[in-house]
């Protein structure tokens, strides 16, 4: 099962008697995995499992649900505000960023095709910290402690990972898709119960512009029955431009006369696709493949065919897929048609004081 027919399923779009044995069955399922979840946080609260401190402090960027919420974007927004923003004023701080990734590296540094999707785009995206690479956190922590020494390491993808003490928790929430219709994996997309929030100090909801504002309002009321002391901030996912072979910049401006080919394999493709829509561009055609597809040179060479057939201009895709695919990243005179990927950041458009001060505070206290 794909995934678009997977989130049909358990959205309750699909119908009929098969795809109600299925959600009976996913129900089950998801409710031993609650059981295992719980136990297993139990055993971290309790501390009869072991959690390691690092000598740095520890910024947690996560999320309770599977998909795509925006926690790269974050990490990154993060990681420029610690290292460049006059607005934290923090000497020095050396700050490095710890992924599992999909590939192992010695190299803290390497050409961003070394890594997996995320970690090249955290590579290229961040250049003045260190990225590493490992699926121990712990040992990653403490890679970049002594071998680096950074003083602030953020950890993508790191709520669920509570192995390593963290200083500060900070998760991503979809406000298109904030609680993955409210079950927990695999009936629903909910990585934890939503009172597991209770954790967190402070929530970003990410792609504020494609929910309304009684949406936003009412999700903000949960979030903060769930945990009164949790800093929330509003922020969208702003297009910058697309950039094509060679890393040439094309405008927003200049896309919206361009025929366009989409597609993509990530999480959450719709958020992709209303944010291209929104840019006023004409999509021709559409492909759409599970999260972290595994592109090939004939499957690029499909979508190729399909962009020309259809007479577009520009294949766009994300950064993510461009990142993970054997995309051709400079000219061949034999490409009668490029592709590209929208480049995108996420932008606060509320609250970011608030996580500006918690940050500094936290930091304060380590640095």
């Amino acid at each position: 099962m794909n995934q678009q027919s997977y989130r049909k399923l358990i959205s309750g779009e699909s119908s009929g008697l098969c795809a109600a044995l299925l959600r009976f069955f996913l129900g089950i399922a998801a409710q031993v995995y609650l059981v295992v979840i719980a136990l297993r946080n139990l055993l971290y609260t309790k501390r009869w499992l072991k959690i390691y401190r690092s000598n740095a402090a520890v910024i947690s960027v996560g999320n309770i649900t599977t998909g795509g919420t925006g926690k790269t974007p974050l990490v990154i927004r993060l990681c420029k505000l610690i290292i460049s923003d006059s607005k934290i004023q923090i000497s020095d701080p050396q700050c490095a960023i710890l992924t599992r990734g999909y590939k192992m590296t010695q190299d803290s540094r390497p050409k961003t095709q070394d890594y997996g999707d995320e970690p090249a785009i955290l590579a290229e995206s961040c250049p003045e910290a260190k990225v590493i690479v490992n699926p121990d956190r712990v040992a990653g922590a403490d890679e970049a402690v002594s071998k680096f020494g950074a003083k602030v390491l953020i950890m993508d993808d790191g709520f669920q990972h509570r192995r390593l003490a963290r200083d500060l928790d900070i998760v991503t929430i979809d406000g298109t898709l904030p609680f993955g219709y409210g079950r927990m994996l695999p009936a629903g997309l909910l990585r934890e119960p939503v009172a597991a929030l209770k954790r967190a100090n402070a929530a970003v909801i990410t792609r504020c512009d494609q929910a309304t504002e009684a949406e936003l309002c009412q999700l903000e009321d949960k979030l903060q029955q769930t945990n009164p002391q949790m800093v929330i901030t509003r922020s969208i996912h702003a297009p910058v431009c697309a950039k094509s072979i060679n890393n040439k910049e094309i405008s927003l401006e200049e896309l919206k006369s361009k025929k366009i080919f989409a597609f993509c394999g990530i999480g959450n493709p719709d958020a992709f696709l209303k944010t291209v829509k929104g840019l006023g561009v004409k999509i021709l055609g559409l492909k759409v493949h599970n999260d972290h597809f595994h592109y090939t040179d004939d499957c690029l060479a499909d979508i190729r065919e399909e962009a020309r057939r259809l007479n577009t201009d520009l294949i766009l895709t994300t950064q993510k897929d461009w990142f993970s695919s054997p995309l051709p990243k400079t000219a061949n005179a034999n490409d009668d048609i490029n592709f590209a990927y929208l480049a995108i950041e996420l932008k606060f458009i509320s609250g970011e004081d608030k996580i500006t001060r918690l940050i500094e505070k936290t930091l304060a206290g380590k640095i």
